[in-house]
């Protein structure tokens, strides 16, 4: 609307000053938001939206790969439900043909692909304007099994998938209501279909079963010895799985085994130690670790004493916090458990916090080391991290409080307001986007940790540093690979290499010296967990999406099946189409009537599937911007006004019995809201809205453009609702501002804050409102003491400051040229208050030319269609047809061509109020000449664009736009069978995968071993490979005991193939270069608990100490990418050299001496008794 309106009431010689500060800063300075933003939880929540289970976990961020991931850019997208119900496939040249200019209204049918005539296109689109490139194979990243493809948020709710874990023939989920899982065998199979016995989202996923409702599942674990998997849970209960579930009759969730109340909080991570206890970490630190003696006993328990099995397991935990405390001081950090990672090698386990690791020896159990994430050592945490902060936050604060008021003392009072309207906007941005920790945030917290197979650890932190550990905590190396400030979420190995996942969606494949091997974009949403299971690196996105990447990758398969699936592109490709309405309107602060209503929409929504509003000037009151600014800042959203909108929109489109409400966003006068017809609502879902700020100093909402972001059929479209500056020679700023709000508009997901959320956001609002009136008062002064033109220049100030902090925020280290996320859409719609002009004409000429209908002269000084012709604005995009008059300015409630502005001013009638848009087509291409596909998914046209002229309420018309789009979408559960057929029919990919079966020949120097007391013995692992490096590990299979000669062997495994405690393997794992050998020692010790213990005299050794032991070791090889592996047995025999034994206080701890290592490292065929060590 022209700034003589009720928008802004500013003074003639106030504009020219007002004009230079829209270039403070220029648009193409401003970078985009960044991934790290999202990570660290500053993407706003909205008032209108429904609440979300992960709320916690980022939202997906701007890529740095243009081959980006299907569901949202650069190739063909993931697959969701069943076909459209709605009409036939036809042709789109032919339906376009087949429209007649009676059925498109009193509009001409257009070709929407602008090459028409008429039509016009926005100049030749560079860069992050051209449409993006889609594919039937994405030829970017490796082939993928869609184990579950991409499921839609809202299907998802209370279901969420959080964690994955593979054991040898099946992949379990952990999701918020219990746990799931997949059987490799039936990976390739169909799903159930629409219709089918699954709730919505799962039905195009491979069959699964699923378990009992559950607190919300936290972390998993398997634990391959017994068949069982573990999950820690929100209410603190650790349960148990069998991992041999059959299938239940009338597909009944199956239940859970042994469980018990572990922690008080959460159990956020799991694992079992080199001996088979199980350790579990929660809240506020606490580590505790259940005995394996226990949870044997209790497994062994029939299911009517299911209460005493869990009274004797959480009787038996050991809390370690507690036993590393004293006089109120912990040696270890409060801040929650991250992650637990068992170090079989060396038998120690590491505890990894945000900000410190602890080392921790697994058999004795013994607090080793703790250290930050530096590598620094940390002899005392005295109240926990929070205290530290918070010290160091005051600290911060005093030094910026002294040097602020060092450098004010030689200032005068001007430069101490400019300053002060400035901090003000920096506190309250930083209040804004930094939560609790407003000033002090640390980017390196650790968030996920890994061992590799030659015993280093690795982590990685929230911007994208990966940190290289030896076994002793010693920090190696850094390698920051994306750089990126992309946080790693998880890691993985198999054989030599690692996969990392991060929360931009890209895995990354390393080799063990951290060189780059392969990257790709995996998922659209942040990758949570990676597990290697059955030849696939499976990752979980945080959508719920599982696909498998092949552990071959890269490899000359990659392309044979890229080529064969594109070959069969016709049996999966589906096509649907429907029809979507565009509706703007300027409604200058007014509130029509119903029958207005009914005649802009609701009068031509009888055949379309979606419905797209967008409002401008709901409200334009001094008060309400600055209110909305505040509220933006603090992250809410929405007004009671744009409620009314809301409503009475929904009632002109029959809301609740036709249409659904899926989405709104408001940005103070701005307002955009979609409504999807009622038998087309399960294949809309994932919307996201986003909002960007135009208006004075790039911060206030008179001015800008509010977004949202649905995926429809696996396609994905953003519609945004602009309001471009006004006035006839602003047409450099209008550009300026299509351009701000195309790179800076970030979607995410509205959010409902939780109570402590809500407290917070109060909090901030009631900061921002101190800082609005602090900095009122103080522009009241400066303007009435030296003017506007000096409240401008501090305002750009204000506007520069708060753009730098901002870009500091959104991006640390990302780079300018980021891509947009609207540049990543299949279909993009720009509507709204544009404001362009007539340029060259005179009031009284255009009034003659609108009451002649002669458009096609007026529209060649039309300034949009020139801007977009010069390539200056809306690049790539495309506006139809305009057959109808000017839609501004017009006089309030005065009907018909005669109420065109005819007071004071005469404002030039101007078409201001319009629809652009782009699909998948290339610029140049016609509707006939680019048919729908896989290649080219969405493609439109333009059936009705029309201003409706009898509705008066307003000095603007509104404007509709109608389009019929149709999509080419794939069909996930037929692409992964004819997946699963190609791997098992094509001779070449046999041939190729029976190569990589191949399992280096190793030897081991014995398969018997008999100790005595502090005996060791030596077993050599040889590589007789000369090209191959081998690749091993060591676990017992099980303990038997002996107590008479002759006894029968029953064999009895530990937690996760621990080792006893009297028997120490080291190292236990790594790698053995081509023709070399390694060395294990395996040593017996003698290990008591206190409380096998009384008066130095071991408990019960009539059982225990008098009977000879036996443990089967499994030594498990594989080459460095074999998908095979080979095992050798070795019989490690324990016979006593006494029938009583007295400890005293240091013998359980003392290492016995050890034998000469020649004589117990001879060939495989000497005896056991060689095998033998010296007493000590």
């Amino acid at each position: 609307m022209d700034g003589g309106g009720n928008e802004n009431k500013i003074e003639d010689e106030d504009k020219q000053a007002l004009a230079a500060l829209s270039s403070v800063p220029s648009p193409h300075r401003a970078k985009v938001h960044s991934y790290s933003q999202q990570l660290r939880g500053e993407k706003k929540p909205y008032r209108q939206g429904r609440k979300h289970s992960l709320d916690g976990i980022p939202a997906g961020g701007s890529r740095p790969l243009s081959s980006s991931d299907d569901d949202f850019s650069n190739y063909s997208l993931d697959e969701e439900e069943g076909a459209l119900d709605l009409k036939p496939f036809t042709p789109l040249g032919e339906f376009v043909a087949a429209v007649s200019p009676a059925a498109a209204g009193s509009s001409s049918p257009g070709p929407g692909g602008g090459s028409g005539s008429g039509s016009v296109s926005g100049g030749k689109g560079e860069a992050i304007f051209k449409v993006p490139t889609r594919a039937a194979v994405h030829p970017g990243r490796p082939p993928c099994l869609e184990l579950r493809p991409h499921p839609l948020r809202e299907t998802q709710v209370g279901k969420f998938l959080r964690n994955i874990a593979c054991t040898e023939t099946q992949l379990w989920a952990g999701q918020e209501s219990g746990v799931r899982f997949w059987r490799f065998d039936r990976i390739y199979d169909p799903g159930c279909g629409l219709g089918g016995k699954v709730r919505r989202g799962d039905e195009d996923a491979a069959p699964f079963q699923e378990s009992a409702s559950t607190s919300p599942t936290f972390c998993l674990m398997v634990d391959a010895a017994n068949g069982l998997v573990w999950s820690g849970h929100k209410d603190g209960k650790i349960r148990s799985w069998k991992t041999d579930q059959h299938p239940p009759a009338a597909n009944a969730p199956f239940k859970e085994g042994l469980s018990w109340q572990a922690h008080k909080g959460p159990v956020l991570s799991m694992v079992m130690s080199s001996y088979g206890d199980l350790w579990s970490g929660s809240e506020g630190g606490v580590i505790k670790i259940w005995p394996w003696e226990s949870i044997e006993k209790s497994l062994s328990l029939k299911s009517e004493e299911k209460r005493m099995a869990a009274l004797l397991v959480e009787r038996s935990a050991i809390d370690l916090r507690s036993q590393v405390t004293v006089n109120g001081n912990c040696s270890i950090s409060s801040s929650d458990i991250k992650c637990l990672l068992s170090d079989n090698i060396r038998a120690k386990l590491w505890c990894a916090q945000s900000m410190t690791f602890s080392l921790w020896d697994a058999r004795t159990k013994e607090l080793l080391r703790v250290f930050n994430i530096d590598g620094q050592t940390e002899n005392r945490v005295d109240g926990g991290e929070k205290g530290q902060q918070q010290q160091q936050q005051q600290q911060q604060h005093q030094q910026h409080h002294q040097e602020s008021g060092q450098k004010e003392k030689g200032q005068g009072f001007l430069q101490r307001s400019r300053n002060a309207i400035m901090g003000a906007a920096d506190a309250v941005r930083r209040v804004a986007t930094r939560g609790t920790n407003a000033f002090v945030e640390d980017p390196k917290k650790t968030e996920a940790i890994v061992m590799t197979a030659d015993g280093m650890v690795w982590s990685g932190c929230t911007n994208g540093l990966i940190i290289q550990w030896d076994g002793n905590g010693n920090r190696v190396q850094d390698f920051n690979l994306l750089n990126k400030n992309t946080a790693v979420q998880c890691f993985c190995t198999f054989g030599a290499r690692i996969y990392v996942g991060y929360a931009s969606g890209i895995i990354q494949m390393l080799d063990l010296e951290g060189h780059l091997l392969q990257m790709w974009v995996a998922h659209s949403n942040p990758v949570l967990k990676l597990a290697v299971g059955k030849g696939y690196i499976y990752s979980l996105a945080s959508h719920g999406g599982i696909r498998g990447w092949s552990t071959l990758s890269p490899s000359p398969i990659d392309q044979i099946l890229r080529s064969e699936l594109a070959g069969k592109e016709a049996t999966y490709t589906r096509k649907d189409q429907f029809r979507v309405l565009i509706g703007t309107w300027n409604v200058g602060q007014g509130r029509p009537s119903q029958e207005a209503m009914m005649s802009w929409l609701g009068s031509t929504a009888g055949d379309v599937g979606i419905v797209v509003v967008g409002l401008q000037e709901v409200d334009m009151g001094a008060g309400f911007l600055a209110m909305s600014a505040a509220k933006e800042t603090v992250g809410l959203e929405g007004s009671a006004i744009g409620q009314w909108w809301l409503d009475n929109i929904g009632r002109a489109l029959g809301e609740g019995s036709v249409f659904e409400r899926m989405g709104s966003r408001q940005l103070a006068g701005l307002l955009v809201s979609l409504w999807v017809r009622k038998n087309m609502r399960q294949h809309v879902g994932d919307v996201d809205a986003g909002a960007v700020p135009c208006g004075f100093g790039r911060a206030i909402g008179n001015k800008g453009g509010v977004g949202l972001r649905i995926r429809v059929r696996d396609r994905i479209m953003c519609f945004v609702n602009c309001h471009l500056a006004a006035h006839l020679e602003a047409v450099n700023r209008r550009n300026a501002d299509f351009d701000h709000i195309y790179r800076n508009m970030v979607f995410g997901k509205p959010t409902i804050p939780n109570a402590a959320g809500m407290l917070l956001m109060i909090l901030r609002f009631l900061f921002c409102c101190c800082s609005l009136a602090f900095s009122t008062y103080l522009i009241w002064i400066l303007y009435y003491t030296y003017g506007f033109p000096f409240i401008l220049s501090v305002a750009a100030g204000v506007s520069s400051s708060s753009h730098t902090l901002k870009s500091d925020n959104n991006n640390n280290g990302s780079s300018e040229d980021t891509k947009p996320e609207l540049s990543d859409a299949d279909m993009v719609v720009f509507f709204g208050d544009f404001n362009y002009r007539l340029f060259g004409i005179s009031y009284d000429e255009a009034r003659d030319f609108v009451s002649q209908r002669s458009f096609d002269w007026l529209r060649e000084r039309d300034q949009l269609r020139a801007e977009m012709k010069a390539g200056r604005v809306f690049q790539g995009m495309h506006e139809a047809i305009i057959t109808f008059p000017p839609t501004y300015k017009f006089e309030r409630n005065v009907p018909g061509l005669g109420g065109y502005d005819s007071g004071e001013k005469k404002r030039i009638p101007a078409w201001c109020d319009r629809v652009i848009f782009r699909d998948t087509r290339p610029g140049s291409s016609t509707p006939s000449q680019c048919e729908c596909s896989l290649e080219c998914p969405v493609v439109s046209a333009v059936i009705q664009y029309e201003a409706v002229m009898d509705v008066t309420e307003s000095d603007h018309k509104p404007v509709r736009c109608k389009f019929h789009i149709q999509v080419a979408h794939t069909d996930r559960s037929v692409r992964r069978q004819e997946f699963g057929e190609i791997l098992r029919t094509n001779e070449k990919i046999q041939s190729l995968l029976e190569e990589c079966r191949v399992v280096p020949e190793t030897a081991v120097s014995t398969n018997s071993i008999a100790l005595q007391n502090q005996d060791t013995a030596i077993l050599r692992i040889t590589n007789k490979s000369a090209a191959d490096k081998v690749v091993f590990r060591i676990y017992c299979e099980g303990q038997a005991n002996f107590k008479d000669e002759g006894d029968e062997a029953e064999y009895r495994a530990r937690g996760n193939h621990g080792f006893p405690r009297w028997l120490e393997v080291t190292p236990a794992a790594g790698i053995i270069k081509p023709d070399n050998s390694i060395e294990v020692s395996v040593h017996h010790e003698e290990f008591h608990t206190l409380e096998d213990l009384v008066d130095g005299i071991p408990q019960n050794w009539w059982c225990e100490d008098t009977r000879d032991k036996e443990v089967i070791l499994v030594v498990v090889v594989q080459g460095s990418g074999s998908t095979e592996v080979a095992t050798h047995r070795v019989h490690v025999r324990h016979c006593l050299s006494a029938k009583t034994l007295r400890a005293d206080s240091k013998s359980g701890s003392r290492r016995g001496q050890k034998s000469d290592p020649k004589q117990q490292s001879g060939s495989s065929d000497a005896t056991d008794d060689s095998r033998s060590s010296q007493k000590p």
